[in-house]
């Protein structure tokens, strides 16, 4: 589903009343954990994390204008989904979400490439998420997608 969010609490207004609680307690969570620099706002049509022009200013190599993404989350039709850069690019850091994910959450793991489907609220591993927030700061992110659209 695509809201047209001016802002995360705008965005966040829109999604149906039952997920409300569940998508402000996943922004607190990621904002409270993030390291400095990334900033928040709406990316993409969803609330998103990334890297400000002013601190790398060539941006995101498919669009320039748009800033470096890292994290986003969304209410879509019957989930909703985290998308973590990190966990796509660090084979480390997605292979320890995954052992760890079972120690947090007793729903089933259900996992794209960089999104996490979260299908009933109450199985959203908030303390895990705050946890995966803290693996990468906004320089080792640079690094890594600098050398990886380098190849």
């Amino acid at each position: 589903m695509q809201y047209k969010a001016n802002s995360p609490e705008d965005y966040i207004n829109q999604v149906p009343k039952e997920r409300q609680v569940s998508l402000k307690k996943l922004r607190e969570t990621i904002n409270q954990n993030l390291p400095k620099g990334f900033e928040e706002g709406i990316q993409y049509g969803m609330i998103g994390y990334y890297v400000p022009h002013k601190i790398y200013p060539n941006g995101y190599h498919c669009n320039p204008k748009e800033p470096l993404p890292f994290l986003s989350f969304a209410s879509q039709k019957n989930s909703v989904n985290l998308y973590h850069s990190g966990i796509y690019a660090v084979p480390e850091i997605h292979d320890w979400f995954v052992n760890e994910y079972p120690k947090h959450s007793s729903g089933k793991l259900d996992m794209g490439k960089s999104c996490i489907r979260f299908k009933k609220m109450d199985e959203i591993p908030y303390e895990l998420i705050g946890e995966l927030c803290k693996k990468l700061s906004v320089k080792e992110w640079i690094e890594i997608y600098e050398t990886n659209t380098k190849k």
